[in-house]
């Protein structure tokens, strides 16, 4: 009997010592995905995939209330997809942010833009290669955003980016992007450019990858998160944020070890089974 109860023990606790160190130790992949507000049907699909997907509204698009509305009752983190300009021509949405506005005029859209995303808690930049280069026009977005307590996620669409220097200013939280899924339309590319961000979170234990409501991405999407490997977490991005500024008076943690998750799960049960695991 003193045998079988062993076994079992072990059992119990090996599957649990298993089930603990996965969770502690899977890398990280959050996706976000942009241009939210103009494709219902397919931005609906990717929502219902997952509520650790993160959907990126552009404020000024026709479903910008209703689709943030129904992604957050899903669960799923909402941030801003801030129209911004680039360095080439290509056409703009409504109110795209210019390094030569005033400090008024980039008030007054950023303000607009946080009313018409409801639940937004971060920001991110549509295109954005010449605005986001420029320091005082990314230091004008941060001033107002400071009002918000929301974070940025630089999309990375220029080597030279002052987003995390403008941030820095206001204590904004920055985050940067890691992958591009879609920048090719194709279903391969797009599963390739998918393996690549999971190679990253294995790397550096996270990774933040950008892709697009197309319909290519949405069925790589559909397959990649119902097949995601067991040491990679699917995370909100909201999760990834960490304060700018630890304050000298707030308790530094010790991360647990395994010795000490071995420890408490061997402890727990025995005080469960009264019964004593003895060392091999």
């Amino acid at each position: 009997m003193a045998k079988i109860m062993r076994y079992f023990i072990n059992l119990f606790f090996t599957i649990f010592l298993t089930l603990n160190i996965q969770h502690a130790w899977a890398a990280k992949l959050a996706i976000v995905i942009d241009d939210f507000g103009y494709r219902q049907h397919n931005e609906e699909q990717i929502i219902s995939f997952s509520p650790n997907i993160t959907i990126a509204v552009l404020p000024n698009s026709p479903n910008a209330k209703r689709i943030a509305t129904i992604a957050h009752d899903s669960g799923n983190d909402v941030i801003i997809h801030l129209p911004m300009a680039p360095l080439g021509k290509q056409p703009l949405e409504k109110d795209t942010l210019f390094p030569s506005m005033n400090e008024a005029e980039v008030n007054r859209i950023v303000t607009s833009a946080v009313a018409k995303v409801p639940y937004a808690i971060g920001v991110n930049n549509h295109m954005g290669s010449l605005m986001t280069s420029n320091l005082t026009g990314m230091t004008n977005v941060m001033k107002v955003l400071s009002h918000y307590s929301m974070f940025f996620l630089d999309s990375k669409t220029i080597g030279k980016t002052q987003v995390k220097t403008a941030g820095g200013d206001y204590n904004i939280p920055v985050l940067t992007r890691d992958v591009f899924l879609d920048d090719q339309q194709k279903e391969s590319a797009i599963s390739q450019q998918f393996d690549l961000a999971v190679r990253l979170a294995r790397k550096n234990g996270v990774a933040i990858a950008i892709g697009h409501p197309h319909p290519q991405t949405v069925n790589v999407l559909r397959s990649k998160i119902a097949n995601l490997p067991v040491d990679i977490e699917l995370t909100k991005l909201s999760q990834l944020v960490m304060p700018v500024s630890i304050p000298a008076q707030a308790p530094v943690k010790r991360k647990a070890t395994l010795k000490d998750i071995l420890g408490k799960c061997k402890k727990r049960i025995e005080e469960i089974s009264n019964f004593k695991i003895e060392e091999e």
